[in-house]
């Protein structure tokens, strides 16, 4: 049903029956909005102000636009500046828990929150639907002096240092509607709050000029950036510290799981690197796979004669509770690690960051 709602707002499926779906759609967007606004209005009357710098790192719209892996960036760069930073998450779609329990797993952690818990090691990842209560808490437990909130533009209660905003060079802002109709969180106005914008898949769309003409129309004040999503290399799930090269596989045929919100832009990384996709399945983002669906993978995997499947590094955390019996690692399972990297106004960049700590 979710996934029928969001070809709607993405204008991908047409005809009389999509029309009249669309046209009730339109009707609970201008309820939606309103109650965006009205929201927006109250909690800007009087924000909560922490004891702690705030870089806030989200994005206008549905579906993935790289904010987490820039939060990573982000992180080790200050970490290495010498800042205790905690990242801050709401953990979607997890296994909700009392906020005090230990979080130890991708179940009541979140896949990304988990992921960048991975991957960081050494950097603080709070989960709680509460950022206040989470910041306090990173705060008094680990002597934090910079919270990082992940996707956090619609976090309207917290009185924010720097507000990131990413947008997706391939797909900024769909059809221009409010969700349900359309994929925007906010409406376009809410654009002038941010501070900085990042391009992100700059690779995917090099001609993004209109693009960073129509933002500067909104907030001329910002700092635009361009990214690119990089390929690190493979590494075998379960796994994480033995790399293989990106050109190892150049001219395999492999097959693709993705339960991401854009699985064209791993697909087409992956086609990139001269792997041959000789089967791809896609799933819903946060999807919670199960055995079924994988044993009915790995059958039609063997009867192509493919030996290897390739998947992100946010599928492999939910993927590999059911890969553990040997029977799977008769096929060689891999996980795509990728990296936000910065290809334009990034001194700028890192400036506006330090800038931060300078008053």
């Amino acid at each position: 049903m979710l996934y029928y709602l969001y070809n709607l707002a993405t204008d991908r499926h047409k005809g009389l029956v999509a029309r009249i779906v669309k046209s009730f759609l339109c009707c609970l967007s201008l309820v939606y909005g309103l109650g965006v606004r009205v929201l927006i209005f109250i909690y800007h009357l009087k924000p909560y102000h922490l004891s702690c710098k705030v870089i806030s790192v989200g994005n206008i719209t549905l579906g993935g636009t790289g904010k987490t892996s820039l939060v990573s960036l982000i992180a080790q760069y200050l970490k290495q500046k010498g800042h205790k930073v905690a990242i801050l998450s709401r953990g979607y779609k997890r296994k909700i828990t009392n906020h005090q329990s230990p979080i130890t797993n991708y179940q009541n952690m979140g896949d990304e929150p988990y992921m960048l818990k991975m991957n960081l090691k050494d950097v603080p990842v709070v989960v709680d639907t509460d950022r206040i209560r989470a910041a306090k808490l990173a705060i008094r437990d680990y002597g934090t002096d910079t919270v990082i909130l992940d996707d956090g533009l619609q976090q309207w209660r917290i009185k924010k240092d720097l507000e990131i905003v990413t947008i997706d060079a391939t797909c900024p802002f769909g059809n221009q509607k409010l969700i349900p109709r359309g994929i925007l969180r906010e409406p376009l106005s809410s654009l002038k709050r941010a501070d900085v914008f990042i391009l992100t898949k700059t690779n995917l769309n090099p001609d993004n000029q209109d693009i960073k003409d129509f933002l500067s129309s909104i907030n001329p004040r910002s700092l635009i950036v361009e990214s690119t999503h990089s390929p690190l290399g493979f590494y075998r799930l379960g796994e994480r510290d033995e790399f293989l090269r990106l050109e190892a596989l150049t001219g395999e045929t492999a097959t693709l799981i993705s339960g991401i919100a854009d699985p064209d832009s791993f697909e087409s990384l992956i086609a990139s690197l001269g792997i041959i996709i000789g089967l791809a399945f896609r799933f819903p983002d946060h999807h919670n796979y199960t055995k079924e669906e994988l044993d009915k993978i790995v059958k039609n995997s063997k009867d192509k004669s493919i030996g290897t499947i390739i998947t992100t590094e946010k599928d492999a955390v939910r993927l590999l509770p059911y890969l553990l019996p040997t029977a799977y690692y008769l096929l060689n399972f891999l996980v795509l690690r990728i990296e936000l990297k910065i290809t334009k106004d990034e001194q700028e960049f890192y400036n506006r960051l330090l800038r931060l700590y300078s008053y």
